[in-house]
């Protein structure tokens, strides 16, 4: 698509909790109209929405919550948290295609007080396990041993990641401490006023070692919405369009959910690369045109994985950057200033999306100066996606 073709003309969202005390479908319908709202449209001016597959909300019932009449088009995206980005490209290709003319992307769940992604659950493990399908097949080989949950499948690849590169648990530390930082000084966030220390890391429980509990994203309740129209259109909204300047999604050779095991290097993420090439293809950009970078932080391993895939620094590299505050506010490459999944919330990535629409805006809880262009990544581990948003 072209620079100019698509951009985000709305966010909106629930507060995030721990228990939400309402459905799944009514905190969708709220985020939708708040995003309508922020973005001065109505639920008429809605011809399409998507959203992620594992998203319990049809999209014919928040269209009927909402007040939203007939679509054009909904589609659906695939592999967790690595939709998130992959919802707005999907919108952004509708909308320049001409198939719909404003699109909501939403996400909506009680992930904590529901089912609860960071826990084993019986049925649905007995099922992914045990039906003769390619994701049955695929979950038969570690499932039986315990694997079962995705902090383990994400520990696989940092102890690889440790010893090949000699990084020590305080790096992935520093990814905690820096997020807490950013979101304690996010009213929005949930750990606002709540910083952490590199000895509080080190001194938390271990969960599957070598991570620690705080090297672990939250579990959140609460809803996110995008609204994404043209660029034209959007120049006459309420709000300050953020340009969808590039998206890609990606997969990598010998993809598997989380940690592909079976790769002769289990120490990178080939399908982020595949997404980053994409973005800088298509965008014309390199990475020190990227002014801050909305990482997908839902493990912290995964944070230093994504700088050197991304090109922000090379292989192994990555401790080193951290060390000298290359993430921090005040750093080279500023990440996630919201506090991100670890700080703010864990919405599957979607408030990592509004918050680099904020940044583009200038009008961020932690704004950055100078903020002309955002990339945002999606789930990793997982088939993924990106964004580079840019001001118009």
């Amino acid at each position: 698509m072209s620079r100019t073709s698509a951009a985000i003309a709305g966010i909106g969202a629930t507060e995030f909790s721990k228990r939400s005390g309402r459905s799944e479908l009514r905190l969708a319908a709220e985020a939708v109209l708040s995003a309508l709202d922020d973005a001065g449209l109505s639920p008429g001016d809605v011809d399409g929405l998507v959203t992620f597959t594992q998203d319990a909300n049809q999209e014919i019932a928040v269209a009927r919550e909402t007040g939203i009449g007939e679509l054009t088009f909904f589609s659906r995206v695939d592999y967790g948290g690595g939709a998130a980005c992959g919802t707005v490209a999907h919108a952004a290709m509708a909308v320049a295609t001409g198939m719909a003319r404003t699109v909501v992307c939403y996400r909506a769940f009680n992930e904590r007080s529901g089912r609860r992604f960071g826990q084993p659950n019986a049925q649905p493990n007995v099922r992914l396990s045990g039906e003769p399908t390619s994701q049955g097949l695929e979950m038969s080989w570690h499932v039986p041993f315990g694997l079962m949950t995705p902090a383990a499948w994400v520990a696989m690849f940092a102890q690889r990641y440790l010893h090949v590169h000699g990084a020590t648990s305080e790096d992935f530390g520093r990814v905690a401490v820096a997020m807490r930082r950013h979101a304690a000084t996010n009213p929005a966030a949930w750990f606002y006023q709540r910083p952490i220390t590199l000895e509080e890391h080190q001194a938390s429980r271990w969960v599957v070692e070598p991570l620690h509990l705080l090297d672990c994203c939250q579990e959140s309740d609460g809803a996110v919405a995008l609204v994404v129209t043209s660029a034209e259109h959007a120049r006459d909204l309420r709000r300050s369009p953020a340009v969808i300047t590039a998206a890609a999604q990606g997969a990598g050779a010998d993809q598997m959910m989380m940690t592909s095991y079976y790769r002769d290097d289990m120490t990178g993420l080939p399908e982020m690369s595949v997404v980053g090439r994409g973005l800088w293809e298509q965008s014309g950009l390199t990475p020190q045109d990227i002014q801050t970078a909305i990482l997908y932080d839902h493990f912290t391993p995964f944070v230093l994985t994504q700088l050197e895939e991304l090109g922000f620094c090379g292989r192994g590299e990555a401790p080193e950057f951290l060390k000298d505050g290359g993430i921090e506010l005040d750093g080279r490459l500023p990440v996630n200033p919201h506090g991100g999944q670890l700080g703010e919330a864990y919405i599957h990535g979607m408030n990592g999306i509004a918050e680099a629409v904020r940044q583009i805006r200038g009008t961020a809880a932690n704004q950055l100066t100078g903020v002309t262009n955002v990339l945002v990544t999606a789930g990793t581990g997982v088939p993924t996606s990106g964004l580079i948003l840019s001001a118009a």
